[in-house]
Formats: C-alpha cells, structure tokens, sequence
C-alpha cells in the first residue's frame, strides 16, 4: 500500500488525547482505513458515520485538535487537523468531511468569541459544531442577548454535534437591522431535521450535511458575534482570540481555512481512488486484447505515474499554502506586518489549485480503471460521486474565486 508523503509510521501505543502527537495522531487516522472502508455502504446510507467511530475519534483526540488548550484542546496547527483530515477521508470522504466541518470550527470560536462564550462553549471539552455562514432565518434583539428562528441547510458535520453555528440577519426589536450575526447553540436548542443520506444526493452522503431547525430560541449576547470575519482588521492587538490565547492561528482569518478543509476531503478522495487503482493493478487483467496482468501493461504504468504525481501535488501543494498561511500569521505577531484580506484571497485560490489536482486524479482513475469500476457499489464509483458533489459546491466554482482574488487587488467590493 501506497503512503502519502505525510503519512509517518504508527509509533506504538501512545498515551490519551494530551500526550499524542500530530504524527501519532495522523497515523491513528491512518489505521482506521480498512475498517472506514468495510463500513462505506453502511455510512452512506446513515447520512453520518457510526457510534463507534464517533468514539475513536473521540478517544484519540481528533476534536480537540484546534481547540484552544486553556479549555482542554491541543492546539496544534492547521496543517496537523488538514493531515487528519486527508488520513480519515482516505477511508471514506464523506466521513472525512462530516469530520472536518464539525470539528473545525473550534477555529471560528477560539478566534472570535469572547473568554465568557468560549468557556462555555468548550466547557466540557468537547465541541463539535457543523457552521452554516449563508444568512437564514431572522435574530430579533432581546434584553441580555436575542431571539432566534429559521431553519439552516448543509449543516455538514451536524451527526454528532454538541452545538451549531448558524448566521441570520439580525434587528432591534423597533426592526433596524444590525447587520448579520453569528449564533452558537447548544444540542439541546436546535433540531436536526432527517434530509441527509441514502439516495438523497449523489455523493458524500456520509457528511451529515442535514440541515438544522432552530425555533424561538434565545441566544445570550455572549453566545453571539457581528458576522464580519473576511476583512475584519487585526490592527496591533488581533483578534480576542489572539488576545486570549496569543496564538496567532486564532487571528481568524477565515477563507483559506474554510476551503482547506473542504480540499482535504478531495485529496483524500484522490488517494482513496490511488488506492483502488493499485489494487486493480496487482489484481486485474487489462480490459483489451491480448489481456496481461495490469502491472505489465505499459499503458497503467504511465496512468498510475500520473495519478501518483497528481496526488501527490495536490497534498504538497494543500499543505504548502496552509503553512504559508500559518508564516503569514507568525509574521504579524512577530514583526507586526499586516496579514491582509488579500492575501487570504489569494492563499484561498492556492489551496483550491490542489483540489483542481485532486479533482483530475479521481477522473483519471475513474475513466481509466474499467466499466467494471463504475458500476453501482464499487469503490471507485464511490469516489467518483463524492468529488461530483464537491465540485457542485460553490467553493469549487474556480472562476468565482478568481474574480474575487482579482476585486481585492484592485480594491473593488467583495461578492465571494
């Protein structure tokens, strides 16, 4: 079996949650394939993934993976949660992605919520949160904090989650607006409503991306804050959550982390569609005459080459522009340069040319690994499902990206 370059050797028997480290905790993730793998069919149907998965994960610590360690986290870096990430949606990338989008917004908190809601939001050491950004529903000021109503869709991550994060307009009670909020809730407020999963979406359907039902529920002020999160200014103090923790990855810049997490999942899905391919060709003959062992086909040598160097681009490349943007964050606490908006754009469009890569490994090993792979229930068509429903994602448009990286350069409004 093929490792990705990241992958580093299982190290033995470590200790709970605390006393891994990122390395270990990549190859925990790693260990769990074969069993993600056996399980697919039965996930996809479940809309999520299983209690006892959900309890690995758990134990080996994969939530707290961003969250701040005053409130019992590990804080690591980004790039340790995104090799998670890729390791778990090597398994199964809709798994991978209700992973990432439930566990990845202890990011959102540890940036922008203030001491008091972040205690209470991490109080009990667990925080599994889907977010859903597209404004919905209606906030109404209220003493002490708001009023909340509306239903939310592609809460992807919500399966197992202890709380949501939702954005709505929001209004005095006289009904000026206030501008969008952002609204965090506790499992007991909210309803996850039954429209994920089975055949309800050609792929990922693994995701938990249900949506979510929120009825009159008040919100207190500490549990709220204004949705500006793209262009925000970090001046010379940064954001609370830098104040709090003095870690610069807490300085909340948003958009190149929202869509690394999403391209993990596809360079997961890359290498999971790697992986099948090797097993076809150390178990398969060729699918035209004379028919041979794949393996002494030239034809599959140069395929697989190109696979091979595909995805193994695309996770340099996700992992490079991550780190870059973890240097950027470093330098502005260190020599107080400015981490720009732009820059965030522009780092945003890097990672997205890795899942471009990772999009065409799974193509090529679709269309090249025989009909026999595309047929209901094989691995491969699996694969290809779940990348066809990522590239429905607005994030996947490219074009729209682009025109934005090229709005804040020449300093026009922001539309994406």
């Amino acid at each position: 079996m093929t490792t990705s370059l990241y992958t580093s050797a299982p190290s033995g028997e470590a200790a709970q949650g605390v006393d891994r480290s990122p390395d270990e905790l990549v190859a925990l993730a790693a260990e769990m394939r074969p069993r993600l793998r056996k399980m697919q069919a039965r996930h996809e149907q479940l809309g999520g993934y299983m209690e006892e998965v959900h309890e690995e994960f758990l134990a080996a610590g994969f939530y707290r993976i961003l969250q701040p360690r005053r409130y019992g986290g590990l804080e690591m870096g980004l790039d340790d949660f995104v090799r998670v990430g890729i390791e778990i949606s090597r398994g199964d990338p809709g798994v991978g992605w209700c992973f990432v989008l439930g566990a990845g917004h202890a990011f959102h908190v540890g940036s922008f919520f203030t001491e008091q809601g972040q205690e209470e939001l991490f109080g009990d050491g667990t925080f599994i949160a889907p977010g859903r950004t597209i404004p919905s529903g209606k906030a109404t000021a209220v003493e002490g904090g708001f009023r909340l109503s509306g239903t939310w869709d592609y809460c992807s991550g919500s399966m197992w989650s202890t709380h949501v994060l939702v954005v709505a307009p929001s209004f005095t009670s006289a009904g000026d607006s206030l501008g969008p909020r952002m609204f965090a809730l506790p499992r007991t407020d909210y309803t996850i409503l039954d429209d994920w999963g089975g055949d309800k979406t050609i792929g990922m359907r693994a995701s938990g991306s249900n949506s979510v039902r929120i009825e009159n529920a008040f919100i207190p002020d500490h549990l709220s804050v204004a949705y500006d999160f793209r262009e925000h200014s970090l001046g010379a103090e940064g954001t609370v959550g830098y104040q709090l923790h003095k870690n610069p990855m807490y300085l909340g810049r948003t958009m190149t982390y929202f869509n690394t997490e999403l391209v993990a999942t596809q360079i997961g899905a890359a290498w999971a569609a790697f992986d099948e391919f090797e097993n076809l060709m150390e178990t398969r003959p060729t699918s035209f005459p004379p028919r041979k062992p794949r393996v002494d086909a030239p034809e599959y040598h140069r395929w697989f080459g190109q696979l091979l160097a595909l995805t193994d681009s695309a996770e340099s490349l996700l992992l490079a522009g991550i780190r870059q943007y973890a240097a950027l964050g470093r330098r502005w606490e260190e020599a107080g340069v400015e981490f720009t908006p732009e820059q965030d754009a522009r780092l945003r469009a890097v990672v997205q040319q890795a899942a471009k890569l990772a999009n065409e490994a799974v193509d090529l090993a679709f269309t090249t690994a025989g009909s026999s792979s595309a047929k209901l229930g094989a691995p491969m068509e699996k694969y290809y499902r779940d990348v066809a429903m990522y590239r429905t994602h607005i994030a996947a448009q490219w074009d729209v990206t682009y025109g934005a990286v090229s709005r804040f350069h020449f300093g026009q409004p922001l539309t994406f």
